[in-house]
């Protein structure tokens, strides 16, 4: 694998889980991603592959590694004219995943930036991003979304899970905002925009798709491009 920068922003603020060893050691447990997720992992998780098909018969494209088992889920769906490609910007996840897979065929891995991703346009028929945008400031999540359509064909989706703000009622509320406030400092951004809110310029998607679940705590947006040609500004 080429060398890739690890962004600042990773290296400073998150290098106690993703680049770490130890980290890789302690978070590679479904148990405790699940946790994480206040027992919702699996559920966030269908929601997403439901989205791409029982059987994937097109190229599909992860955006970072995940912990837990979205992955191999994913790839279970693959047809037999189905491909996976994930990428992630460093290399100890890469490792981990290519080490923790059973299903591998039709499954390639690339050690890439998600602000600067090396494929052609429109070269994916969906592109899944799965709680990252929370973890990325502001330019680099635009860069994100921006990467994702464009490498994404026109008809295609961009599927997207993350948080969300929770309603003023849920228990969560404000649980979630001492503990994202304090370990995820850019998360916040997404309990005050919306995902749309970093669509580039010059981006008219054909439909946006917004569903919310567990008290509002998370949401899964779909965003399925127009088959007229956009004009990405990235």
């Amino acid at each position: 694998m080429s060398p890739v920068a690890i962004p600042p922003y990773l290296q400073n603020t998150y290098w106690w889980a993703y680049l770490h060893p130890r980290a890789v050691q302690l978070f590679e447990r479904q148990w405790l991603v699940n946790l994480i997720l206040w027992g919702n992992f699996a559920r966030l998780r269908d929601l997403a592959l439901a989205e791409l098909g029982e059987t994937i018969d097109e190229k599909v494209l992860q955006v970072a590694c995940v912990y837990g088992d979205f992955t191999e889920k994913l790839a279970q769906r693959l047809g037999t004219k189905g491909s996976l490609d994930v990428i992630d910007v460093a290399p100890i996840q890469i490792q981990n995943l290519d080490k923790k897979l059973i299903s591998k065929r039709g499954v390639k891995t690339h050690l890439q930036d998600s602000t600067h991703l090396k494929f052609e346009d429109n070269d994916f028929g969906s592109t899944v991003l799965f709680f990252l945008l929370h973890e990325q400031p502001e330019e680099v999540r635009k860069k994100t979304i921006a990467e994702a359509l464009r490498v994404t064909r026109p008809g295609g989706k961009v599927v997207i899970v993350d948080y969300h703000r929770p309603v003023a009622t849920s228990p969560f509320r404000y649980l979630m905002m001492a503990i994202l406030g304090t370990l995820e400092p850019f998360a916040m951004d997404l309990w005050k925009n919306e995902i749309s809110h970093w669509l580039p310029e010059g981006c008219t998607p054909a439909h946006v798709d917004k569903q919310t679940y567990f008290g509002d705590l998370y949401q899964k947006v779909v965003i399925t491009r127009s088959t007229t040609q956009d004009q990405l500004a990235i």
